[in-house]
């Protein structure tokens, strides 16, 4: 029975990315930045659009269609403050929520000049780990802490 099935996925390698898309399930990409400078301070953003209790977090936004989630990160940073970030390892990876998956990167500045996008973002701070603003979202303490989140 294996060998016929293996026969039958072989035979329809044409369309095998397509049955895989339609038997799993569909998520959106929730890509976050933390941002730091050369001093060790991080960029924390005041969001228009996040619940008033819970305004202040790090540059974010959804990854496009085939997207590298990377490249996510440089091209929200950029949307949502003009800042030219530069990349570096994974901290976190989340999954378990509906239909959305979380993931983070540590990115270093590397140029640009402030420049706030109004209709996203209302104010920007560059915090010390340990002089966090008020009303942060919850998974960013850990993250601006240098903490990995599995």
């Amino acid at each position: 029975m294996r060998r016929l099935l293996a026969r039958l996925w072989r035979l329809l390698r044409p369309v095998q990315n397509r049955i895989m898309w339609l038997l799993n399930a569909k998520f959106v990409v929730g890509v976050i930045g933390v941002v730091r400078d050369d001093e060790g301070r991080v960029l924390m953003l005041r969001h228009r659009m996040w619940p008033p209790d819970r305004q202040w977090g790090l540059p974010s936004g959804f990854a496009h269609k085939g997207e590298d989630l990377r490249r996510t990160v440089v091209r929200e940073v950029k949307e949502e403050t003009n800042l030219d970030v530069e990349v570096d390892r994974l901290v976190m990876l989340n999954s378990g929520f509906h239909t959305r998956l979380e993931v983070a990167y540590e990115a270093r500045l590397v140029g640009g000049e402030l420049r706030l996008d109004p209709l996203e973002i209302l104010e920007a701070r560059w915090c010390r780990p340990d002089d966090l603003p008020e009303g942060i979202q919850p998974v960013c303490d850990p993250l601006v802490r240098g903490e990995t989140i599995p």
